[in-house]
Parts: structure tokens; C-alpha cells; sequence
């Protein structure tokens, strides 16, 4: 299996395991918020076919954060009680686990990539990687403390990264 399969086969999987994820939350913003996240599974799955496939794919910005900073306003809004139980924090940070692993793999690729297109498709995946870790890690941190989050999430030290 080469670089591109085993990457694609890890984004496929990343895709499942959102999408398994969303259809078992109590909580439609939770389920929305793991719906995008699979989403974006299925972007990095397609740039990197198109990689094997050898074109040039454009991996641009995405709104991710933005687009779960609002879900989570919106949730807040709603206030409404959650109760999760610490069953569901555990998948978040398998997730979580998978996401850094997934991170520091495409690095290790951008490290010895062909070619600085390459590289730079391999390290803006990765830092859209990373992303994904920081947006779970707000979903714990939703669960864990709710009334509290919004206040005190960061979302802005991502543009250091």
C-alpha cells in the first residue's frame, strides 16, 4: 500500500467514524459540528486521490472553525441542560487521538514530499488536521462545562499555528 492509499484509507475511516459518531449524538449542534468534521474527512480523501492520481489539487482555507464557533453559539443560545456521560467524551477524544496522529503523519509526508506543491498540500492538510483536534477538544470542553465554554474558548490560537 503506498503513501496515498494508506492516507485515503485514513480518511475514509476519519469519515465513518464522524459520521458513526453523529448518528449516535443526543444533541443535533453535537451531531452537526461531527457531520462537518466528516465533511472535511471527505475533502482531504479527494485531494489526496487527486495527489495520487498526479494533479496539482487546490487545498484552500476552509470556514470549519467559524462555521462550529456559530453551532456552539447557537447551542449556548438555545440554553438548553445537557447531560452527556463521560462515555461520549472518551469517543471525542479518540477522535482527538486519531486527528493528531493524522496531523503529525502529514507532516512527516511534507517533510519528504516531491516537490514544494506537494509539501505545502501535505502541511495545509495537516494544519487542517489540527483544527479538527482543537474543535474536538471545544466539544469536551462544551460537555464538560457548558455554561461556562463560550467565554473562555479559544479559537484564535489557531492563526499561529
Amino acid at each position: 500500500m503506498d503513501v496515498f492509499e494508506f492516507a485515503m484509507k485514513a480518511e475514509k475511516d476519519g469519515e465513518k467514524y464522524y459520521r458513526d459518531l453523529a448518528a449516535k449524538s443526543p444533541d443535533t449542534g453535537l451531531a452537526t459540528i461531527l457531520g462537518m468534521l466528516a465533511d472535511a474527512e471527505v475533502t482531504h480523501y479527494n485531494t489526496l486521490k487527486e495527489m495520487a492520481e498526479g494533479t496539482d489539487p487546490l487545498v484552500s482555507e476552509t470556514t470549519l472553525l467559524s462555521n462550529v464557533k456559530n453551532v456552539f453559539v447557537r447551542m449556548r443560545g438555545e440554553k438548553k441542560a445537557f447531560d452527556f456521560d463521560v462515555s461520549q467524551i472518551d469517543l471525542y477524544k479518540k477522535a482527538q487521538d486519531l486527528e493528531k496522529k493524522s496531523e503529525e503523519f502529514y507532516l512527516q509526508r511534507a517533510d519528504i514530499a516531491e516537490g514544494s506543491t506537494q509539501k505545502e498540500l501535505f502541511v495545509r492538510i495537516a494544519r487542517q488536521e489540527r483544527e479538527h483536534w482543537v474543535i474536538l477538544q471545544n466539544m469536551i470542553e462544551f460537555l464538560s462545562r457548558p455554561m461556562t465554554w463560550l467565554e473562555n474558548a479559544e479559537w484564535h490560537h489557531l492563526d499561529e499555528y
